[in-house]
């Protein structure tokens, strides 16, 4: 027959075991929900400031073309408009590529939790 004072004791470990366990998912959850909310933050942020750098970039484009066309229209409008389509697509290959490019070297959001939930599941593995 088990006595009293070891089933308490055995209550006892798994209660604090159970504790333990819910208050390391907590922090991680805590952490998570932290890294979301910076990771909202950053994205929203840079989508404002790239709005606002292409809107800005088209109307001094088109200002710069409709100058530079304006200029050439009795001579050589047709070799203008020609660069500035060979000159437009270019830019638009180029960028292109480099959002291809660092979309493949962006860090992948919620490191620190993912970093932090391996360490206690390794922990758990080795028993402690």
């Amino acid at each position: 027959m088990v006595s009293t004072s070891s089933s308490h004791g055995l209550l006892d470990s798994v209660r604090q075991i159970g504790e333990n366990l819910l208050g390391t998912v907590h922090d991680r959850l805590e952490l998570f929900s932290l890294e979301l909310q910076e990771e909202k933050f950053r994205v929203i942020r840079m989508l404002i400031l790239a709005n606002a750098a292409i809107f800005s970039g088209f109307l001094a484009l088109i200002f710069i073309s409709l100058t530079v066309t304006y200029l050439f229209w009795e001579h050589a409008r047709i070799w203008v408009l020609g660069g500035f389509a060979f000159f437009y697509t270019a830019i638009f290959v180029g960028l292109a590529l480099a959002v291809l490019r660092g979309a493949h070297r962006e860090t992948a959001p919620f490191g620190s939790s993912r970093r932090e939930i391996a360490s206690d599941r390794d922990a758990f593995r080795r028993g402690g």
